[in-house]
């Protein structure tokens, strides 16, 4: 199943962030769970980093709960809210 995680940085998160950026990524790399997509929500400036998104694929929501709970960023304080929900991913332009 995909699952979709949005995340929004605490206002001073910025510093632990970047301190945290390397372990963040090495342990998506090395993850339980396959990303699918993620990257890092903007700032109105296109540039500063507020914010994480992902799409996992996983056996359940609750894997991922666990994977995000012990992702450096969050054991990091950097994440102030995170939103967890199952993802029908579609590729196609619907209109």
């Amino acid at each position: 199943m995909h699952v979709a995680v949005h995340c929004v940085d605490f206002p001073d998160a910025l510093e632990r962030r970047l301190e945290n950026y390397a372990a963040h990524r090495a342990y998506l790399a090395a993850g339980s769970v396959k990303t699918v997509i993620s990257g890092p929500l903007l700032a109105p400036d296109g540039t500063t980093m507020i914010g994480s998104l992902f799409v996992f694929d996983a056996s359940s929501v609750a894997e991922v709960e666990a994977f995000n709970r012990a992702d450096p960023f969050n054991q990091a304080n950097v994440w102030k809210a995170i939103s967890i929900h199952p993802f029908s991913l579609r590729v196609d332009n619907r209109e």
